[in-house]
């Protein structure tokens, strides 16, 4: 019931053109039948042809029609392929589109839910699966359903008989489907398990293949692959051999059956009961009840696959989102008071912040330090609020309001993380996720401050291309660019983590004195671990 739900949900928008699908589908299978029936008119008005009845233009007339059957069937593929194709890249896309929004606005969890590796399994393998199960599979194998069923009635109007005996595959097929159903979910489930961490290998490894080679740990990251990719192998191993047996048996079901066929209409043939236009209908209609039987022998081993997928989306579906609201920017310098503050992440059982009080005050400058896993992280998600406290109350405030901390306020934060964020694009695609509408005037204003003017001595300058991860830029560059990138954003809090550590003493230096000058009414929060910060800061937190 959960997956006919969130098909109607998630279908819903393409039910115009799966109907015209659908309606080509059935047109296709009435050009079978007619071919059949073509097919055994064409042959007997040949036969008493040869036997010297005047029949030529019924010849001619029936050879017409098998053209003109042949050309509708020729054009009537050719759409269905296309609106299939059409349909099913933009189902695809749109489901992809869906899950990914999803999972930005999900609550934060520190990536503990799921692995990064294993979402983009999930928004590509399982996605494709679900895609091609929805828009190809289910209106293939509700056209194959009726496929069978016109081809057996009209068998049963030539021979009532032979019609009766071929059908009696169908509980065979039944009985192997039901059979193979639920042991190829669970090989599917763990093959998609598999799959899932020779992605996640795959990635954390590129992501750090400079770290791997440094501690020439390549050989053993190798075979660490080796090992999950002979998981794999094994699983599906076992759900190939499992679907050929499967298969097999079919097979020598159909071959029985068509033998029968072969062998009652020859019978027929040597008894004068049957025609030979009708033993050519005979073994084609035996064909389109067996093809069907056989394509639904495959179609539902493959929706069963799509739903071991539709409960990795589902999966994702279900995160907890976080708290839609207007954003609440505050106008003037503005300040952060958390007081009695307790937090504890759920698999600890001490607290990283207990009882914890300070008030950052509007226009302040305040170092954090302190050892690491003493908390500074942890308090700035507070503040971002991506965390939210066991106890105690976080509020931004300024000059006449104050409002607590919520994803509603996060407008009012500017936040550089540590370490090198530029994403794949240009360095103009970086500086404008803080503020798309930046003009060029506020874009090399926010490089100015940043001390970031080298940019404009780029090959391109501010269209330079930065590859993945800043790849092509040195640490200190790509920092300074993170800066100016969050300074065309409209808060006036700085969140700054270890901001400066790639840069040397003098560009420090230059970039605290711009920072400070030209933004003297921000409130600023630096989490840092270098004395020159500390300088031009108005206070020290130390936790400890």
């Amino acid at each position: 019931m959960k997956y006919l739900k969130w098909f109607n949900k998630t279908v819903r928008p393409y039910w115009g053109a799966m109907t015209v699908m659908m309606l080509c589908h059935v047109l296709l299978i009435c050009c079978s039948i007619a071919f059949v029936f073509v097919s055994k008119q064409l042959v007997d008005t040949a036969v008493a042809l040869h036997s010297g009845k005047s029949v030529s233009h019924g010849l001619m007339l029936w050879a017409s029609c098998m053209v003109g059957i042949i050309l509708s069937r020729i054009i009537l593929n050719s759409v269905r392929s296309y609106l299939q194709t059409r349909t099913e890249i933009r189902f695809r896309n749109s489901l992809r589109r869906r899950l990914f929004d999803i999972l930005l606005h999900q609550q934060y969890d520190g990536g503990k839910r799921h692995h990064s590796g294993d979402v983009i399994s999930r928004l590509q393998d399982d996605v494709k699966a679900v895609s091609s199960a929805f828009v190809v599979t289910i209106p293939n194998l509700l056209g194959t359903g009726v496929h069978f069923l016109a081809a057996f009635i009209y068998l049963l109007t030539l021979e009532v008989r032979l019609g009766l005996l071929i059908v009696i595959i169908v509980p065979v097929g039944l009985i192997v489907g039901k059979f193979i159903t639920r042991r190829i979910r669970n090989l599917t489930h763990d093959i998609r398990k598999s799959a899932s961490q020779v992605q996640s290998h795959l990635q954390e490894s590129v992501q750090n293949i400079t770290l791997i080679q440094s501690m020439e740990y390549s050989d053993s990251s190798a075979a660490t692959l080796d090992g999950i990719q002979g998981e794999l192998y094994g699983n599906e191993l076992r759900r190939t051999r499992f679907s050929i047996i499967s298969r097999v048996f079919i097979a020598l079901a159909f071959q029985a059956g068509h033998a029968v066929a072969f062998l009652w209409g020859v019978w027929g043939i040597s008894t004068g009961a049957v025609t030979y236009g009708m033993m050519t209908a005979f073994l084609q209609l035996v064909g389109q009840i067996q093809r069907p039987l056989a394509d639904m022998s495959s179609q539902i081993p493959s929706l069963i696959h799509s739903t071991a997928s539709i409960d990795r989306l589902m999966d994702i579906e279900e995160l907890p989102a976080e708290d839609e609201a207007e954003p609440v920017l505050l106008d003037g310098a503005v300040g952060i008071r958390l007081s009695d503050v307790s937090f504890s992440y759920p698999d600890s059982s001490s607290d990283v912040l207990h009882d914890f009080s300070h008030d950052f005050k509007p226009g302040s400058r305040t170092s954090i330090v302190g050892p690491t896993g003493i908390g500074k992280t942890t308090m700035i998600r507070m503040l971002l609020a991506l965390l939210k406290p066991r106890e105690g109350r976080i509020e931004m405030y300024g000059d006449s309001s104050s409002v607590p901390v919520s994803s509603a306020t996060r407008c009012n934060l500017v936040y550089v993380p540590q370490g090198n964020s530029l994403f794949s694009g240009t360095v103009r695609d970086n500086l404008l996720m803080g503020n798309p509408e930046a003009t060029e005037e506020q874009i090399a204003s926010a490089l100015h401050t940043a001390a970031a003017d080298f940019v404009f001595d780029l090959p391109s300058g501010v269209d330079t291309q930065c590859f993945e991860s800043g790849a092509g830029l040195s640490e200190g560059q790509a920092q300074r660019i993170a800066i100016a990138r969050a300074l065309l954003r409209p808060g006036s809090i700085l969140l700054l983590d270890e901001f400066s550590s790639a840069l040397d003493a003098e560009t420090e230096t230059v970039l605290l004195e711009r920072l400070t000058s030209r933004l003297p009414d921000h409130t600023m929060i630096f989490i840092t671990h270098r004395e020159k910060v500390i300088e031009y800061c108005d206070s020290v937190l130390r936790l400890s």
